[in-house]
């Protein structure tokens, strides 16, 4: 079905799953524009994990009695479902980290650290976020190697003639960003995983503005390793994934060890337990992994084509609205399917800081700053900018508040 095909999404009915919503500050309803931080959670989420308090908690792969082993079923399953999500062959490629960034210090700790030396390369791109960019960067201080960094053109989008001259045979990383957090750009990471692949590196994608967004097939992908966090999906904060390739996974050392991953202890050498339990030490995130479960079952019941469909729809036409201004500087492509769900842009005259107080005296929450990509901004010749994200609880009446908002910003520094 293509996406003009696509039943648009009930929004009305979808807020009313969000509580958060309808909050007043001095007597106006907060507008929430900064879900690419963080989004909302909705009732079912919320009553998964209540439910997994109230009725389960025990600790997991512990106990033989009936809480334990209902609490190790559900925390399982979570893995079953988050495999099928993504396309994975199953659990054992599934890790639930703390969060996106975790996930990237997995892989750099387990494999970088002990693959990497002098002569090697890592590329990664110009607008990575700093959970791939600095890991890599302090990485390759340890080890020797050298990162190397595809240029974004002036549309912000990758350049990928410079993608084909940087990897090369020394290559042994490719790390990737598959949306980007301030351009909004889409990336072509399946182009980015064939080139690793033709020169025998590894791929690694960060996917934390991706799998919320849209349908995400890891399998099609190819990628070695991908991720991801719960907190950007309606689901719980404090639970990331890290996707791996099982016979990868089953190669690397732990990156963390203690109880719980382990197969056998002795007071001269331990071994190490099946996957993915190897990589998750110590009381793991239960009721998370229960919350981002239901995530899952809530978002995929709206139908990821839909929800990628309402945000490139809001993202172009708060593009247009914003470029229509005629003061205002936007980055990263123009509306359409090479955009995520969100806009940066700068009010001229205005600091991004500023703008955002006064967008949140109007009960508009915004993103200002460097987004985490102090190096894109520092590219783009400017300090910070204001970013607007957008998800399925979001109108095109919300962002029509943001627009006439600036008219104060535009007041008061005139």
């Amino acid at each position: 079905m293509s996406q003009q095909n696509l039943e648009p999404l009930d929004v009305a009915a979808i807020r009313e799953e969000f509580p958060i919503l309808e909050r007043e500050f001095n007597g106006q309803q907060v507008v929430y524009l900064d879900n690419a931080a963080t989004t909302q959670t909705p009732d079912a989420v919320v009553d998964a994990m209540s439910d997994y308090y109230r009725e389960s908690n025990a600790n997991v792969h512990r106990g033989i009695h009936h809480l334990s082993q209902e609490a190790s079923v559900a925390y399982e399953e979570a893995h079953d479902r988050v495999a099928e999500f993504i396309g994975a062959a199953g659990r054992e490629e599934v890790v639930f980290t703390k969060n996106t960034t975790e996930s990237e210090n997995l892989i750099a700790y387990s494999w970088g650290l002990n693959e990497l030396g002098p002569g090697d390369d890592v590329v990664l791109t110009e607008m990575e976020h700093h959970a791939s960019l600095v890991t890599w960067q302090q990485i390759a201080k340890r080890t020797g190697a050298n990162v190397e960094y595809i240029r974004v053109d002036e549309t912000g989008r990758l350049d990928m003639d410079h993608a084909r001259e940087l990897i090369g045979d020394d290559t042994a990383m490719v790390s990737a960003v598959h949306v980007s957090n301030t351009l909004g750009t889409v990336n072509p990471v399946s182009e980015l995983t064939d080139l690793a692949h033709e020169h025998g590196a590894l791929s690694f994608i960060d996917g934390a503005q991706a799998v919320p967004n849209r349908p995400v097939d890891v399998g099609e992908i190819d990628a070695d390793f991908y991720a991801f966090s719960g907190h950007k999906m309606a689901g719980p904060t404090g639970i990331g994934v890290l996707y791996g390739k099982e016979h990868l996974l089953e190669e690397l050392e732990p990156y963390l060890y203690g109880g719980g991953m382990i197969r056998k202890v002795t007071f001269e050498d331990s071994t190490w337990g099946e996957l993915p339990w190897k990589f998750e030490p110590g009381t793991p995130p239960i009721a998370e992994a229960v919350g981002l479960h239901a995530a899952v079952d809530w978002l995929e019941e709206i139908g990821m084509e839909r929800v990628q469909a309402h945000e490139e729809e809001l993202a172009a036409y708060a593009y247009d609205q914003l470029a229509a201004e005629g003061d205002v500087e936007l980055y990263g492509p123009e509306g359409g399917p090479d955009r995520g769900g969100l806009v940066s842009f700068n009010l001229e005259g205005v600091h991004a800081h500023d703008l955002t107080s006064i967008l949140n005296d109007h009960t508009v929450a915004v993103r200002a700053g460097d987004h985490c990509t102090q190096p894109l901004h520092d590219k783009l010749g400017v300090p910070a900018s204001t970013r607007a994200s957008f998800y399925v609880y979001n109108t095109r009446e919300e962002i029509d508040t943001l627009i006439a908002a600036l008219d104060d910003a535009r007041a008061l520094f005139a």
